[in-house]
């Protein structure tokens, strides 16, 4: 019997330098700043940090609520994609199609930052990079010049945080670090964690019953952590598992509201529900909606439930 190799499983190659290639090329599609039939939104890049090479892609419904012949103004969503800190982009498919979906649904305005990747910019770059694009975005209220789809639709004092995976675990941790920064004009109306991933070196039970999960097997969430971490951090690290660190789980008391949705047959189930746990003991206002049917990425593959977790998300924003 062959020995499971984690790095085939994520189609990666490590390389002597401590860098990794990639080896799958994802469909990937273009921004569309014009309208195109079909297609329910209009999308740009822009440059966030031209230093480190941070951008976003920007999603605008191309039907605009309106109040009075008065455009209604829209909540701006920063939304983080998934891939566990060391794959994917804001421009491929499976990130640039839901966030068109979140953007012409709820209806929003959706900014998808396109961080940095492990393990050649480790954690806390993709924080680093939330909390840019946040800042860049506060720039714009102020900028005659700015970026006219935010200063023209945009709602700076509804701003939500969120994403799907490792792409909730940055939005958990940027909300935390944009504390420490003054953002106003914008306002955080609240954390969404779809299925996010945190770890921990004590093994949890739905860790252990799921080890053999067919999207990430133990050994693969164990890779990624590896490559995630800062080097000669443990999985106890508060980027991985903040619910060991109660004096940085206390700065989540002033968070406005969080929701965080999770499957019972994801190996990180067990961990998701600590992590409600610790915010209830912060008296963060907290949506836990717990499916006991359901697999991680179970919306990447079936359209009810990426449906459902879209009206959650809805309900959630409005």
């Amino acid at each position: 019997m062959s020995k499971f190799d984690p790095y085939q499983h994520l189609s990666i190659l490590p390389n002597p330098d401590g860098t990794i290639t990639r080896c799958t090329d994802f469909p990937c599609t273009d921004a569309n700043p014009g309208i195109v039939p079909g297609i329910p939104t209009v999308s740009k890049d822009v440059t966030i940090n031209a230093e480190t090479k941070v951008w976003a892609r920007i999603f605008l419904p191309n039907k605009l609520p309106s109040n009075d012949n008065t455009v209604v103004r829209l909540p701006i969503v920063f939304y983080f994609h998934g891939g566990g800190f060391i794959i994917f982009s804001v421009s491929d498919l499976s990130t640039h199609q839901p966030c068109s979906t979140i953007a012409s649904e709820i209806p929003a305005i959706v900014v998808a930052v396109e961080h940095r990747l492990a393990p050649e910019h480790r954690l806390p770059a993709p924080y680093e990079d939330a909390v840019d694009s946040i800042l860049w975005v506060k720039k714009q209220v102020s900028n005659p010049d700015g970026e006219r789809w935010l200063r023209d639709y945009g709602d700076f004092t509804r701003c939500y945080l969120g994403g799907r995976g490792s792409g909730g675990n940055i939005a958990f941790h940027a909300a935390l670090k944009a504390m420490d920064h003054d953002i106003k004009p914008l306002n955080i109306n609240g954390v969404f964690l779809n299925q996010p991933m945190f770890g921990g070196i004590q093994r949890m039970p739905t860790e252990l019953k799921y080890a053999t999960d067919q999207l990430i097997p133990l050994p693969v969430l164990d890779l990624i952590w590896e490559l995630a971490l800062p080097r000669a951090a443990d999985r106890d690290h508060r980027y991985c598992n903040p619910m060991q660190d109660d004096v940085y789980m206390s700065k989540a008391s002033s968070l406005g509201r969080c929701l965080v949705i999770s499957f019972d047959m994801d190996p990180m189930f067990d961990r998701a529900q600590e992590f409600v746990r610790k915010l209830v003991d912060q008296r963060v206002k907290i949506d836990a909606r717990f499916d006991v049917t359901g697999f991680h990425g179970i919306d990447l593959v079936d359209q009810q439930r990426a449906q459902a977790i879209l009206n959650i998300l809805k309900e959630f924003i409005i």
